[in-house]
């Protein structure tokens, strides 16, 4: 069993803690850490983990192969170089700091000590992961450009670079916004009852790599928002991935398209339970989820698969799952998107001292 404590008591660190109570032969949570003793009790009340006000008896007592930090980014510094500082291993929520003098100062701290790494999940959600097998397998051949238009900030960036398989080199930024408006009626709240359309901001930046271009296009709420669909476009030198379209040649005339293929189950009269089983490729397993049975969401099956990564890592079983390098270069480039935006001018990223892993 995976064993970590987690730091915080907010909505996204609600995740780690459903995910224990629904797998404990995989996953077992043993403390949570609150600033508020009361929040600390709700949730010991509804999974039974101990809660704890004081990190170094957190980490005394709960006795966690990891941490996960789940609180605001301006503290979470902080927090991560105090497990560093008890040789614990941490897996930090999105972003690892504020702002670019926080990433340079947390890596000055803690990088080279090698313990960190970031719930950046957005590319082990199964139809990106899909999307990633069908690039890795040479279908469109050599990715050249990607357009993302799902998610926002440091999420988007992670998914334009590793779509594209881009490292740490500069980066020229180029972003702008516009508002508009739009009905807007569901949030993390719920429904509001309210389709009054209200203004919207979208923001769009080209993220220039030298031989490789990202397009980024986000408006606001848009995660929640059922008005505004996700598309995701990665073009190749042979081909090209359009949400779940793949063409290509096959030879030098003849062009086919081919669908990635999800087997959802609990459909219909299939009695198997709702869940997702594998997706596919021209008749091949381009993913398969390996915690069916769960009956959990992309969001959740992708946050499960991190868990998974982070406790083989820290056994020294497996890859690192997210390094902070690169959730430091992910942040760096989204910040240059609003410093554009800002500026109303071209960005160019800077060599930074993480780049060196």
């Amino acid at each position: 069993m995976i064993r970590y404590a987690v730091v915080g008591t907010g909505w996204r660190s609600a995740f780690f803690f459903r995910l224990a109570a629904l797998m404990p032969d995989r996953f077992g949570v043993t403390g949570v850490l609150s600033r508020s003793i009361e929040r600390g009790h709700d949730v010991h009340a509804r999974f039974g983990c101990p809660a704890f006000t004081n990190l170094g008896d957190l980490m005394k007592s709960a006795r966690p192969d990891f941490l996960v930090t789940s609180i605001p980014r301006d503290i979470n510094p902080g927090v991560i170089e105090a497990a560093v500082d008890e040789n614990l291993p941490v897996l930090s929520e999105t972003p690892p700091a504020a702002d670019v003098g926080g990433l340079q100062a947390l890596w000055s701290r803690v990088g080279s000590r090698q313990l960190v790494q970031v719930a950046e999940q957005y590319l082990l959600l199964p139809d990106h992961a899909a999307r990633s097998a069908v690039i890795a397998g040479g279908t469109i051949g050599r990715p050249t450009s990607v357009q993302v238009s799902s998610t926002h900030d440091y999420h988007a960036v992670s998914m334009i670079r590793g779509f594209l398989g881009v490292g740490f080199e500069p980066a020229t930024v180029r972003a702008e916004h516009f508002t508009a408006p739009l009905s807007d009626p569901l949030s993390p709240q719920g429904w509001s009852g309210d389709d009054s359309p209200i203004a919207r901001t979208t923001t769009l930046a080209t993220i220039d790599f030298g031989d490789r271009m990202g397009l980024y296009d986000f408006t606001e709420n848009q995660w929640w928002n059922p008005l505004r669909s996700r598309r995701i476009v990665i073009r190749g030198e042979r081909g090209e991935i359009a949400d779940d379209s793949v063409v290509r040649l096959i030879d030098p005339r003849t062009p086919i398209t081919s669908p990635l293929v999800r087997r959802q189950t609990g459909r219909d009269l299939n009695l198997e339970g709702a869940d997702l089983d594998h997706i596919t490729f021209d008749g091949a397993i381009v993913y398969r989820n390996v915690f069916n049975g769960a009956r959990l969401s992309d969001e959740d099956i992708a946050i499960a698969t991190l868990l998974d990564r982070m406790g083989r890592w820290c056994d020294q079983a497996g890859e690192p799952p997210y390094p902070l390098a690169s959730a430091c270069q992910d942040h760096l480039i989204a910040l240059a998107v609003a410093e554009s935006i800002a500026t109303q001018s071209p960005v160019v990223t800077t060599t930074e001292a993480w780049a060196g892993g």
